[in-house]
């Protein structure tokens, strides 16, 4: 499933063609896809213009003209495609919703499993939506700080890894990243997340937004069906430290894999976890 680099990068994409335009046709090829569209879906964005591209987590937050706003999420398959210009195709069998622009340009929200999903909300209930409401801090934001997580993690029983994946306690992170995360603050995935030191989430948070970052500049991770809007896809994959990487040498570590060290694979919550066992205590 995309997370927050992937859904980010998506964000950025959509944002050249539809800030500042009007969709002029929208098209449901489906009466829903994981849950069913709201009645007159197409009907009710017809005409409205994009005045700004959000996200929220892992969601896309379209804001449109009259205080309407359009929520979606690619869930595990899902991808926006922007069309090259004057391209006259049929739609592919996946192709579910596609949007044209008053200038020309078309995105096609395309996905194979049907996990992906797309409602309509007014503005001023954004911050309550049922799909919102409960999420954690974005780890992004400034606001996102050592004691914002310490107070997150307090009294927290179980492994961190698992706690991190909690969507209440921070928003839009995913298995890849808090791999990466954890490896680079030398934490092991194992530990009670109400053990960490202050010292140790003061090196956590930053790790945390130094991945995101990072693949966010490499266009996320494409390890099966991630692609930018433009159609080309990421490389952070290759950027990995430990995700995917059972049994090779632990970067940076002086860890024998003769002696039954390098990376490590343990399964947390039915989410492989990959860690070096002597760099993460």
């Amino acid at each position: 499933m995309p997370e927050l680099p992937e859904v980010e990068t998506v964000r950025r994409g959509l944002a050249t063609v539809w800030e500042g335009r009007r969709f002029v046709q929208v098209t449901c090829r489906r009466t829903g896809l994981r849950q069913p569209f709201p009645p007159r879906f197409a009907e009710r964005l017809t005409g409205r213009r994009v005045e700004a591209m959000g996200r929220r987590a892992k969601y896309l937050v379209v804001e449109l003209d009259g205080g309407l706003v359009l929520l979606a999420h690619l869930g595990m398959s899902g991808r926006m495609v922007i069309a090259p210009r004057g391209r006259n195709e049929p739609p592919g069998r996946h192709d579910h919703v596609s949007f044209l622009t008053d200038d020309g340009a078309e995105v096609t929200f395309t996905d194979p499993r049907r996990f992906g999903l797309m409602t309509l909300c007014a503005a001023h209930e954004l911050a309550t939506h049922p799909l919102l409401a409960g999420l954690g801090p974005e780890p992004l934001d400034e606001s996102f700080t050592a004691p914002v997580l310490a107070a997150a993690l307090a009294g927290k029983a179980g492994p961190i890894k698992t706690v991190l994946l909690d969507q209440k306690v921070v928003a839009g992170l995913g298995n890849i990243y808090v791999c990466e995360s954890l490896f680079r603050a030398g934490i092991a995935p194992t530990r009670p997340a109400g053990s960490l030191t202050s010292a140790e989430i003061a090196r956590l948070v930053p790790d945390i937004k130094a991945v995101l970052t990072e693949s966010i500049a490499a266009g996320g991770t494409t390890l099966r069906d991630h692609m930018r809007p433009d159609g080309e896809l990421g490389y952070f994959q290759h950027s990995f430290a430990v995700y995917g990487r059972e049994g090779e040498a632990c970067p940076g570590c002086d860890c024998d894999r003769a002696q039954g060290g390098g990376i490590s694979r343990l399964v947390q919550a039915g989410r492989s976890t990959f860690f070096c066992a002597k760099r993460q205590r």
